[in-house]
């Protein structure tokens, strides 16, 4: 069948398809221009807020509660600083006047000891121009020269330190340097291989021969058997001639020197007591005896601390103290025997104090137990007990106890959403921690959980 032809010529199937593509044309345009308007309501709408969104959008986040365990705990108030480990005594010997009278110079002539060694009472420590100078048990420094008639504490100081050697001095009575003392002094220095310095005394009268009065053949008194007289001298009682008559006196016997054993005060270096080790030597053979030339340490060691100002009147003698070596890892424990009244210089120890140059007062703290020698020199830490409850007590942070208009104090319990005040009573606080007891009892026990304050941030409830 043939197509049906429109008027200009047209087939009509081509129009028909030609009107159905403008359509489809149409129906794209439509979709589009719904998408865009689409598009555009939705980023209008997102720019567009009503008020109460807003204000919304605006606030600020949800507070959350924070809030910490009551807990049971013994509460110690501490004092944390740095102390020095060091012997209760420290010597310096010098060469001052050492050598004797006769040396033209004090030159050191032998050093017998060594730096780290221990000390034995009795024992050679140097020699100075050739004369000794040794280690004596005692208090007091010597101050003065000793000789036969010197009396006092040093004599008796003296006396013990011999007699414990193993030198008694006899029957001379304590404090005074008799004919027993210096036997002792001598027996002491000739044992180390030594003579002890000797100095002229008074000289001394050689006692009288008694006159018998009768003699026998030889007549040698100037009597005879026969006559008992005597022969004429010649003179008379006051050196005048007598006529050849003597009273029968023998003529006197002439004064005689005596030497008398000295301890010179250079030769004795006084030790308190054992366990005594040498800190360090500085003498060398051939050296100028002229300055410190060793150091002794003596006693048991110590600690020698230091205080800021700020906290020197919480620390009292008696109270505990933790002694810690971060070097060693020796670790002890001690008690303060003393604090300073007065300020002292900052200590080199005590950086902080010294950078700021403020005062610090020394502290002197003894360990219960004696500490090892590896620590002497040792700068350690000190942790000072200053107070404690002594038990276990309620406790919470400090930052949980307030104080309401109506002067009781108080803290807020939270249990799930729900809040409650409890009336406490406060004690004593440490380490930021206050110990409370409940007014009422039971109102507050181990594991309630107190409010200490807010989380602005929202990061929900502790």
């Amino acid at each position: 069948m043939a197509e049906e032809k429109l008027p200009d010529g047209r087939a009509a199937g081509s129009r028909r398809r030609g009107g159905l593509r403008r359509r489809q044309r149409s129906l794209v345009l439509v979709v589009a221009g719904s998408v865009v308007l689409t598009g555009a309501g939705v980023a209008a709408a997102s720019l567009i807020k009503s008020p109460a969104q807003a204000a919304a959008d605006t606030r600020p986040p949800p507070t959350s509660v924070l809030t910490a365990t009551v807990q049971k705990k013994v509460l110690s108030e501490t004092v944390i600083t740095r102390g020095t480990v060091a012997a209760a005594q420290r010597i310096d010997v010098s060469g001052e006047g050492a050598g004797g009278k006769d040396a033209g110079r004090s030159i050191v002539t032998k050093v017998a000891v060594e730096a780290g060694k221990p000390l034995r009472m009795g024992q050679l420590l140097l020699e100075i121009s050739g004369r000794p100078v040794f280690a004596l048990e005692g208090e007091v420094p010597a101050y003065r020269d000793l000789r036969p008639g010197s009396t006092g504490d040093d004599v008796a100081q003296l006396q013990r330190a011999l007699g414990r050697l193993g030198y008694g001095t006899g029957g001379d009575p304590s404090g005074t340097f008799g004919s027993g003392t210096e036997r002792a002094v001598g027996l002491f220095y000739r044992a180390h291989g030594f003579a002890p310095v000797t100095e002229q005394g008074e000289p001394v009268a050689a006692p009288k021969e008694e006159a018998t009065g009768t003699t026998g053949a030889t007549g040698a008194t100037g009597t005879t058997e026969a006559t008992g007289t005597t022969e004429a001298t010649g003179t008379t009682e006051g050196g005048a001639d007598t006529g050849g008559v003597s009273d029968g006196t023998p003529p006197a016997t002439p004064a005689r020197p005596v030497s008398h054993t000295v301890v010179p005060l250079s030769e004795i270096a006084y030790v308190r007591a054992e366990p005594a080790y040498v800190e360090q030597v500085s003498a060398h053979v051939g050296d100028e005896a002229s300055a410190d030339l060793l150091t002794i340490s003596a006693g048991k060691l110590v600690v020698d601390g230091s205080l800021s100002a700020d906290v020197k009147g919480l620390v009292k003698p008696g109270q505990k103290v933790s002694i810690a070596s971060e070097v060693t890892g020796d670790r002890a424990t001690g008690t303060v025997v003393s604090v300073a009244d007065k300020p002292s210089k900052p200590q080199k120890d005590a950086e902080s104090a010294a950078r700021s140059g403020a005062d610090t007062y020394a502290v002197k703290i003894e360990p219960a137990d004696r500490l090892p020698a590896s620590l002497a020199g040792e700068d350690v830490r000190l942790t000072i007990t200053a107070a404690s409850s002594g038990k276990a007590v309620l406790a919470v942070p400090a930052s949980a106890v307030s104080a309401g208009e109506d002067g009781r104090t108080t803290v807020t319990v939270r249990r799930g959403e729900q809040e409650r005040r409890v009336v406490v009573d406060t004690g004593m606080t440490a380490d930021g921690y206050v110990q409370v007891t409940a007014v009422d009892r039971g109102a507050l026990g181990v594991g309630d959980r107190v409010v200490v304050g807010v989380d602005l941030s929202g990061g929900g409830p502790s």
